[in-house]
């Protein structure tokens, strides 16, 4: 038995380091195809690495299934693999990744092993995110070098692979922000000094540097943004606010494209300047989602562990397609595909899956909620309340399971609790509720700029963060804009037209008339003839044909995670 134990556990490192090669692999076009402005490039190279993690371990799969042939449920076995898999990795700086692999080798095939303590990395131990000052991960600038050569310094070390639009210029926007906010509040003592991760972060246009300056006796984080225009590269802003630096990290972001050679202790950089983010969502941001998935999970068991509130019904409006349900004292929805779809939905419950596996591949621009997808997932039976078992047994019965005192869901998707749109416009005041239907506009045209049409666009399937941010939540409907028709709807002409019970034209699948909108999007009087004036282009098929025919013509309109008004060079467009 020892024997077999030492090819098979090399079997899944040899497919942990083909994995995170090729993911880096794919992280080092980023900087190239930023340099060359080849978005369509950037695009598909992101998608391939999305999709890296899954093929990649479905091959292997295949290969390991044959290799223990009966012997995939043998715990003996698999526990001397695992003892021989942790000497290979125990001095990996990536170790923690390595053992979120094998935990996924083990779930594919091991079947209906729900969570094995003894055989998985479940609860493993804490590894360090301390980060050393002095650590050669970053470049440091003393106080002492003065503020433009700092800068100047800065724009030197970072090329971006191409020339620069106004270098002089953006060192003068630079050189004004910083007296702007840190020279205008600080004094710079002989100890000051700024520091920036070497890796550059790239995500669709735009490519940013993460630093930190310390000055009146604490580290005060930002961002710097570049883009890349027709003319030349540019800084497009400087980013002090803690918010919108935590916004660029949001769960509605796509993953950056970053260099990452010893994760944890990029992710312990990213802990001192974004101070407020959960581990398991920096893992996210820098495109480990699957052990981000993993960090997540642990968290949940410790909370359950740490709290006695039941699992109930989330608020809100029951959908046709999902039961919902979340634990009050943890702000996380848990969804579940249900057994039968009442009319008029008649998609099947892949076709669902597929749209949320779209949602996962495409660029989320800020307005879609980031999921993670479960199978198996274990919940104490106590800590179920009788009114969700009761609606879980009539709506998702084929996915649920009793085994000793745990309720096991076979299928199911995690998501970031949100105050539903809906439930949030009954009650607010009129000040507030026009702040929020105008970002629910925003959303649903920033959506449409990265090719995403909503399909059901009713206030109960959005969401406000914390921040009162509108994001888009119900994923069964969507479909690319581009396979939409707008159109305008045809006026009656005559008596029969006019009072036709039915419509008298002939619409097709993919039909869309915007001006119907008018009819439900916001109900509120207080609000709707703001929201009508606010957002016009929203009811004109025009519009919506426009941004139609720019995404045909290859255009990637990006999406600014950041406001117009903060940008130094607001004029420059792509």
């Amino acid at each position: 038995m020892p024997q077999r134990a030492l090819p098979l556990a090399k079997k899944i490192h040899e497919g942990y380091c083909t994995y995170i090669e090729t993911f880096n692999t794919y992280t080092r076009l980023a900087p190239l195809y930023f340099a060359q402005r080849n978005w369509t490039a950037m695009q598909l190279n992101h998608r391939q690495r999305l999709r890296l993690y899954k093929d990649l371990l479905s091959h292997l799969i295949t290969i390991f299934q044959e290799m223990l042939g009966p012997d995939s449920t043998n715990r003996e076995i698999w526990s001397l693999i695992r003892a021989e898999y942790q000497l290979m990795i125990q001095d990996r700086p990536d170790s923690e990744l390595a053992e979120t692999f094998f935990n996924s080798v083990f779930r594919k095939t091991f079947p209906d092993n729900f969570l094995d303590e003894e055989l998985m990395y479940v609860q493993a131990p804490e590894i360090s995110y301390d980060f050393q000052e002095n650590s050669p991960l970053l470049n440091t600038y003393p106080a002492k070098m003065g503020l433009e050569p700092i800068i100047r310094q800065i724009l030197e070390d970072y090329h971006l692979g191409a020339p620069f639009l106004d270098k002089e210029q953006d060192i003068q926007f630079l050189i004004q922000a910083v007296k702007d906010v840190i020279l205008s509040r600080y004094q710079v003592a002989a100890d000051a000094k700024t520091q920036i991760l070497k890796s550059v972060f790239y995500r669709n246009k735009a490519a940013y540097l993460i630093g930190r300056t310390y000055v009146g006796g604490k580290w005060m984080p930002f961002i710097i943004p570049f883009l890349h225009g027709p003319k030349g590269i540019f800084v497009d802003t400087l980013i002090f606010d803690p918010h919108l630096m935590s916004h660029l990290f949001s769960f509605t972001r796509s993953y950056f494209m970053v260099n990452v050679e010893i994760p944890s202790q990029v992710i312990g950089f990213l802990i001192s300047v974004i101070p407020h983010k959960h581990i398991h969502e920096l893992y996210n941001a820098i495109g480990f989602n699957k052990h981000g998935k993993t960090l997540f999970y642990r968290d949940f068991l410790n909370h359950l562990g740490k709290t006695e509130d039941q699992f109930e019904i989330a608020p809100g409006i029951k959908g046709m397609v999902m039961t919902v349900f979340t634990l009050p004292s943890l702000n996380i929805v848990f969804k579940l595909i249900k057994d039968h779809f009442e009319p008029p939905k008649n998609m099947t419950r892949q076709e669902v899956r597929e749209k949320y596996k779209l949602v996962s591949l495409h660029d989320r621009v800020g307005r879609m909620a980031d999921t993670h997808e479960f199978e198996h997932f274990k919940i104490p039976l106590s800590r179920v309340s009788k009114e969700l078992m009761q609606e879980l047994r009539n709506t998702t019965n084929s996915l649920l399971k009793i085994s000793d005192d745990y309720l096991i869901i076979k299928h199911l998707y995690t998501e970031r609790r949100l105050i539903p749109l809906n439930i949030y416009l009954e009650a607010c005041s009129t000040e507030a509720g026009k702040k929020a239907v105008e970002d629910y506009g925003r959303a649903i045209l920033q959506l449409a700029q990265a090719n995403i049409f909503p399909g059901d666009m009713m206030t109960k399937n959005f969401g406000l963060t914390r921040q009162k941010r509108v994001i888009f939540y119900d994923y069964d409907e969507i479909e690319f804009l581009e396979d939409m028709n707008f159109r305008e709807k045809p006026k009656a002409e005559t008596y029969e037209q006019i009072y036709a019970a039915e419509p008298w034209y002939e619409i097709h699948k993919n039909d869309v008339f915007p001006e119907d909108f008018k009819r439900w999007m916001i109900g509120r009087e207080d609000l709707r003839p703001h929201f009508l004036d606010y957002h016009p282009q929203l009811f004109d098929p025009a519009y919506w044909n426009s941004l139609k025919e720019r995404i045909a013509q290859g255009e990637l309109i990006h999406a600014f995670p950041y406001p117009e008004e903060i940008r130094f060079r607001p004029q420059e467009r792509d």
